[in-house]
C-alpha cells in the first residue's frame, strides 16, 4: 500500500517535527502573548483551555504554509483550497478532556481539512490528541459510530515540531492534562475553494484577522521530498 493510499484509508497523518526546532521559541513566546481570557472572544471558550489569538504572527502563518503540510492537505481535500483559521489551543490542569467528536465536512465529505501543530512535546501526561483512526469514511451499511466508545481510539504522543493533519469527518479529541504540564498548539483549518463565501459570513465569530484571499492548488503543492510517513502507533 502506498503511503497515499494509506493517507486516505486512515484520514490523517502524523508529520514528525516537521516544524523547524529554531522556529519554536518564537512560536511559544507569540502562543502566549496571544492569550486572551474567554470573555475577550466573540464567541466565549471553554473555560478549561488557554486560547491565543496569533493569527497575524509571521511564523505561525510560516508553519501553516509549510511544503508538507500543504502537500497532505491537497491532496487529502483533491481541489483548490485557502487557509480558513489558525487560533492556538492549550489545555490547562484539570481540563482539556472532550467526548469524541467529528468537526464535520460542509458540502461534501473531504471538503475540509485541519491541522494540529505542537509547539510542546505532548503525551497522555499533558492531555495529547486522541484519534480513531479510519473513521472518516464509514462503510456502506456500518452503524453510526458511538462517540462514547473508546475502544478504537489511539492517544497520540510525540515531540514539539510534530504537526497532525487530518479529515474534518476523523473522530478526534482532546484529552485530560492531568499534571497542567504546558501543550501549547495551533489549530489550523483549511476549506475548499468552494466554501469561500460561507466562510466570510463568519469570520467576526470566528475572530479571524488575518488575509484568506490566498488559493492553494493540489498540484503546485506537491512535495518531492515529502514522503508522507504515517505512524501505525502499534507501540504506543
Amino acid at each position: 500500500m502506498t503511503d497515499r493510499e494509506q493517507l486516505h484509508r486512515d484520514g490523517y497523518v502524523l508529520l514528525r517535527r516537521t516544524i523547524p526546532a529554531e522556529w519554536l521559541g518564537d512560536l511559544r513566546a507569540a502562543f502566549d502573548a496571544g492569550v486572551k481570557p474567554s470573555s475577550q472572544w466573540p464567541v466565549p471558550r471553554g473555560m478549561d483551555w488557554r486560547h491565543s489569538l496569533l493569527d497575524l504572527d509571521s511564523k505561525v502563518q510560516a508553519v501553516c504554509r509549510l511544503p508538507e503540510v500543504l502537500a497532505v492537505v491537497g491532496e487529502l481535500i483533491g481541489e483548490r483550497f485557502f487557509l480558513s483559521q489558525v487560533e492556538g489551543r492549550e489545555p490547562l490542569a484539570g481540563g482539556g478532556h472532550q467526548q469524541l467528536h467529528r468537526d464535520l465536512s460542509a458540502q461534501r465529505p473531504g471538503d475540509t481539512v485541519n491541522a494540529l501543530a505542537y509547539f510542546d512535546d505532548y503525551g497522555p501526561e499533558n492531555g495529547a490528541t486522541r484519534i480513531v483512526p479510519g473513521s472518516h469514511r464509514p462503510g456502506q451499511g456500518e452503524p453510526p459510530f458511538d462517540f462514547n466508545d473508546e475502544s478504537r481510539s489511539v492517544q497520540l504522543s510525540g515531540f514539539a515540531g510534530d504537526i497532525l493533519v487530518f479529515d474534518a469527518d476523523l473522530v478526534h479529541a482532546g484529552s485530560l492534562n492531568p499534571i497542567g504540564a504546558r501543550r501549547r498548539s495551533v489549530l489550523i483549518s483549511y476549506f475548499s475553494e468552494p466554501l469561500y463565501a460561507s466562510h466570510l459570513e463568519t469570520v467576526n465569530l470566528r475572530n479571524i484577522r488575518m488575509d484568506t484571499s490566498d488559493r492553494f492548488d493540489p498540484s503546485d503543492v506537491v512535495c518531492p521530498a515529502c514522503t508522507l510517513k504515517i505512524d501505525s502507533f502499534s507501540n504506543r
